[in-house]
């Protein structure tokens, strides 16, 4: 499996799913370079990798533009700065002066039509972040929809599940509504938007599954291609 994909359904495999968590979608994206890299189309993206002098963002701003970062950016790096190579990765990260590649991560758990307009509201003024400064990125939009049969929300010590008084509509309920709304009034904006659908119910023993794994793998395969390409043309 992709590295990205992995990742992403660890984010509820086996463990306790928080979805306010503001970290989630980081982790998610800065997969999205490993698999580019790993998957060695475009060698001016792996060359540069290689060099350690383009990486990943580590602050929450480009270095001289007053932008917000997204969840993973990609991009030369400041000179003469810390630059951070993990074990296990190949892309470093450090503070970058330029946004070649620009991507946010949204996971529509429960309560999707209650916050959708929100969060393609943030999708949206992201690709103008992104593109801030003068930059011309590929702008990447990754979104998580949920289409379990029932889910259990978490609020501090108190937890529910979706169907009840609270707890709202079941998420296979929302889901396509969800994900009609996205398409039509969100992906245009980017370059390459994905939709990641899944089946968590955040309830012990926490499983998860793909609604089409292969479906899944062949789409973000695809679109891996197709920014290899893009990135090769553009930069």
């Amino acid at each position: 499996m992709y590295r990205l994909l992995t990742e992403f359904q660890n984010l509820f495999s086996g463990k306790l799913y928080r979805h306010r968590s503001s970290t989630s979608g980081d982790f998610v994206a800065l997969h999205l370079y490993e698999d580019l890299v790993a998957l060695s189309k475009s060698t001016k993206l792996a060359s540069r990798v290689d060099s350690k002098e383009w990486g990943i963002n580590t602050g929450n701003t480009r270095q001289g533009i007053n932008a917000r970062r997204g969840d993973g950016t990609f991009g030369e790096l400041v000179s003469g700065e810390t630059v951070i190579t993990d074990p296990g990765y190949l892309v470093s990260r450090g503070k970058v002066a330029t946004v070649e590649i620009g991507a946010e991560v949204k996971i529509l758990h429960k309560s999707m039509i209650k916050q959708i307009d929100r969060v393609m509201n943030d999708l949206r003024n992201q690709v103008d972040e992104f593109r801030r400064g003068g930059d011309t990125p590929i702008c990447v939009g990754i979104v998580g929809i949920n289409h379990a049969q029932y889910t259990v929300g978490y609020e501090g010590d108190r937890s529910y599940r979706t169907g009840d008084k609270q707890g709202g509509r079941h998420p296979y309920q929302e889901a396509v509504e969800a994900e009609q709304r996205l398409l039509n009034k969100v992906a245009p904006a980017f370059d390459v938007f994905l939709i990641l659908r899944y089946r968590a119910t955040n309830e012990d023993p926490y499983p998860f599954e793909w609604v089409d794994y292969t479906a899944t793998t062949r789409d973000y395969g695809a679109a891996l291609i197709r920014m290899s390409r893009e990135y090769d043309r553009r930069f």
